[in-house]
C-alpha cells in the first residue's frame, strides 16, 4: 500500500513539476500543441486524398454542403439570401449553358471579370463543375493589361459582369480576333459580338452535369488562376491548385471558426482572401457569409449588427478606416468575435481593440502563389505569425541577409546565403519540397523562375523569394518588417516604411500616411517621404510633426519631405499605392499640392518652396 502511495505521489509531483516548468519556460505549450495538431489533421485529410485517389476540390466540398444543409443561407447580399441549394442549382444552370452550346470544354481556362456578386461565386463553380480552370481578373485593370492577361492564361473564353462591361470598350475589337468570346451577365447586349448570359441560365436545366467533367485526377491540377498586382510592370498569373484552395479553406476552422459563424466578405473576391480563405473557409465550415459590394466603412458596424456578424475579413487599412471614424456610442454593441487578415500594424491593432472591443484578431502571412503559411493563432498584437520546432521540421524556410544598395542576398565566401540570429531583419525564403511545392506563374516559365533562389544554403537546394523582410523573436513570433522594393536606404542605414509610418500615424493630425523614399541628387540611397491625409477639423502643424519624429525615430529614419494629398492611392486591396510617388519625388514646382521640408535650423518642418529646392540640387542645402 505504501509503494503504490509513493508511486501516486511522485507521479502528482511530476505532473505539477512539469506544469510549473511548462508554464515557466514554454507558457504558449499547449496553445502550439493544439494548432499543430489541427493543421496535421488537414495535412493528413490532403495525404489520404492523395494516396487514395479521392481528390476532393473545393467544389466538391461545396457539393456536398449543399447536400448536407441545403436550405442554410450561404451567401446574403444587399438584402437578399442565397441558400445553399440555389447557388448549388444556379451554378448547374450556368455549367449546363456552355455544355450544351460546347463553347467550353473540360481542361480550358475561362475568364471572370466581375465584382462582389453571388452569380461571381455562380460562374465560378459552374465552370468548375465542367472541369474549368477559372482565371479572376482584376476590375481596375483595363486596357492593354487586360489583353495580357488573357495571354498570360490562355483564355478564350471571358464571362464579365454587366456593371464592367465599359472596360473592355476599348479592346473589344482585338478579344474578338483573338477569338475570344465575350459573355456578359445580362439580359441584353448593345454589343453584336457579345453574347447574353443571364437570359439563357433562366432557361438552363439545374440537373447537375456528370460528376467526371470535373473529378480530378490530382490535387495539384491548376484550379485557379489570381493575378498578383504589382506597383510597376504588367499582372502576374499565379498558378491556384486544388491543394491551394483547400489549405487556404481550412483557415478559418484552423482559427476555431463554426459552422454557426456569420462571416463578413468586403474585400473584392478576385483575389485570394476573399475567393480561397473567405468563401472557401465558408464551405468548408458550413457557415453563412454576407458578401459586400464594395467596403464601407460608415455601414460596416451596423452591417455586422444587422446580420449578427461572428467573424469578419479585414486587410490592416481597412480597419484603420473603421479606427478614423467619428466615434458612435454603439461602436461596441455587435457579435464580431474574431477577424482574420493580414497587415494590422500596431498602432491600428490598439486603437481598434481600444474602440469596438477585445475582438480577436487573426493575422496571417502567405502569398497568392507563395509556398509558406504563418499565422498569429495566439494573438500577439503586432505578429504575423508564429513558428516553433515542430513547425520548422514540416515547413522549411530561413531568413537570410539581404543587401539593400545590390537589392540581393548577400553571401559569404562560398557563395551561400547567409542567416540572421534571432531578432534581426532578414529575407523570408521558403524551401520548395513535396510538401511545400511551388506552381508558379502561368505563360512564361521565366517569371517561374525569377522567383526562385538556387544554391541558397547548399548546392541544389530552392527556395521561393517572397521578397519581404521580416524578424523572427526569440519566442518564435514572426514579424512583418517591410516588402524588399519598399525598404530604402539612406545615411547608411536601412529605413522600413512600415515602421515609420506606424509612428508618424501616432500624430493626432494625421489621419493616413504613406512612407517611401526618393532620389536626392548628389546622394547616395534615397531620402524619407511620406504622403499624409490630415484629419478632417484639423491643420498640419510642422512644428508638433518635427517635434514627435526628432523624439521617436533616428536621424536616418526622419522624413525630409512631406506631401499633403486629399487621398492615398491603394489597390484592390487597399494597400498603397507608392509607385508614381516614388517617380515624382519633390520638385514643388511639378507637384501642385502642398509641401513641405524639415529645416533642422528652425526645428520644425516648413514649406518647400523653389528656392529650397534648388539648394537641395546645389547641394547647399544640408540634409
Amino acid at each position: 500500500m505504501s509503494f503504490l502511495l509513493g508511486w501516486t505521489a511522485a507521479l502528482a509531483a511530476a505532473a505539477v513539476s512539469l506544469r510549473v516548468l511548462l508554464r515557466t519556460w514554454f507558457p504558449l505549450f499547449w496553445k502550439d500543441a493544439a494548432f499543430l495538431s489541427k493543421v496535421l489533421r488537414c495535412g493528413a485529410k490532403l495525404l489520404l486524398f492523395r494516396l487514395t485517389s479521392g481528390a476532393v476540390t473545393l467544389t466538391d466540398r461545396f457539393v456536398q454542403q449543399a447536400r448536407r444543409v441545403p436550405e442554410k443561407p450561404f451567401v446574403v447580399y444587399e438584402g437578399a439570401t442565397h441558400t445553399y441549394r440555389e447557388v448549388d442549382e444556379r451554378s448547374n444552370r450556368v455549367a449546363n449553358v456552355f455544355l450544351q452550346r460546347g463553347d467550353v470544354r473540360r481542361g480550358d481556362c475561362v475568364a471572370l471579370l466581375m465584382g462582389n456578386e453571388p452569380d461571381f461565386l455562380c460562374a465560378w463553380f459552374g465552370l468548375s463543375k465542367l472541369g474549368c480552370s477559372v482565371a479572376f481578373l482584376n476590375v481596375n485593370v483595363k486596357s492593354r493589361s487586360l489583353l495580357h492577361c488573357f495571354n498570360c492564361c490562355g483564355a478564350k473564353t471571358l464571362i464579365v459582369g454587366a456593371d464592367l462591361m465599359a472596360c473592355l470598350e476599348d479592346i473589344l475589337s482585338s478579344l474578338h480576333k483573338d477569338n475570344i468570346k465575350v459573355w456578359v451577365m445580362a439580359r441584353r447586349s448593345d454589343h453584336v459580338e457579345v453574347h447574353t448570359l443571364l437570359d439563357k441560365i433562366d432557361a438552363a436545366s439545374a440537373r447537375p452535369v456528370p460528376a467526371a467533367l470535373h473529378a480530378a485526377t490530382s490535387l495539384k491540377s491548376p484550379t485557379l488562376y489570381i493575378f498578383t498586382s504589382g506597383t510597376t510592370g504588367l499582372p502576374k498569373a499565379a498558378v491556384i491548385t486544388h491543394l491551394q484552395t483547400l489549405k487556404a479553406s481550412s483557415g478559418f476552422w484552423a482559427y476555431g471558426g463554426t459552422q454557426d459563424d456569420v462571416i463578413y466578405i468586403p474585400l473584392p473576391l478576385y483575389h485570394s482572401a476573399a475567393s480561397m480563405i473567405g468563401i472557401g473557409g465558408t464551405i468548408e465550415l458550413g457557415a453563412t457569409c454576407i458578401l459586400k459590394k464594395k467596403f464601407s466603412a460608415s455601414q460596416f458596424w451596423n452591417d455586422c449588427r444587422q446580420h449578427h456578424v461572428t467573424i469578419f475579413q479585414y486587410i490592416g487599412e481597412l480597419c484603420r478606416y473603421l479606427c478614423n471614424q467619428p466615434e458612435s456610442e454603439g461602436e461596441r454593441v455587435h457579435k464580431v468575435r474574431m477577424g482574420v487578415g493580414n497587415g494590422l500594424q500596431k498602432d491600428v491593432w490598439r486603437e481598434f481593440h481600444r474602440r469596438f472591443g477585445e475582438i480577436r484578431m487573426c493575422e496571417l502571412y502567405g502569398a497568392t502563389e507563395g509556398n509558406i503559411c504563418f499565422m498569429n493563432h495566439v494573438g500577439k498584437i503586432g505578429a504575423v505569425g508564429r513558428s516553433n520546432f515542430f513547425y520548422k521540421l514540416i515547413f522549411k524556410y530561413v531568413l537570410v541577409k539581404y543587401d539593400m544598395v545590390k537589392e540581393e542576398p548577400a553571401k559569404n565566401e562560398h557563395g551561400f546565403c547567409q542567416l540572421v540570429k534571432k531578432g534581426q531583419t532578414g529575407l523570408l525564403l521558403s524551401k520548395v519540397s513535396a510538401t511545400s511545392p511551388f506552381f508558379g506563374y502561368a505563360g512564361s516559365k521565366e517569371l517561374t523562375e525569377k522567383k526562385l533562389l538556387r544554391d541558397v544554403l547548399t548546392k541544389g537546394d530552392a527556395y521561393f523569394n517572397t521578397g519581404d523582410l521580416m524578424a523572427e523573436d526569440q519566442e518564435d513570433f514572426i514579424y512583418f518588417k517591410d516588402r524588399v522594393g519598399d525598404t530604402f536606404r539612406w545615411k547608411g542605414e536601412n529605413v522600413a516604411t512600415t515602421e515609420v509610418s506606424e509612428i508618424l500615424g501616432l500624430v493626432d493630425f494625421i489621419q493616413e500616411v504613406n512612407v517611401y523614399g526618393v532620389e536626392v541628387p548628389g546622394n547616395e540611397g534615397r531620402a524619407g517621404m511620406a504622403a499624409i491625409i490630415v484629419r478632417p477639423g484639423c491643420a498640419f502643424d510642422g512644428k508638433k510633426l518635427f517635434d514627435h519624429v526628432l523624439g521617436d525615430l533616428p536621424t536616418y529614419a526622419r522624413p525630409l519631405f512631406i506631401r499633403i494629398q486629399k487621398c492615398i492611392e491603394t489597390t484592390g486591396t487597399f494597400k498603397q499605392q507608392k509607385f508614381r510617388l516614388v517617380q515624382s519625388g519633390f520638385n514643388p514646382s511639378a507637384i501642385f499640392e502642398p509641401l513641405y521640408f524639415l529645416d533642422t535650423i528652425q526645428k520644425r518642418y516648413v514649406p518647400l518652396t523653389d528656392d529650397i529646392y534648388c539648394r537641395i540640387l546645389a547641394g547647399e542645402q544640408k540634409l
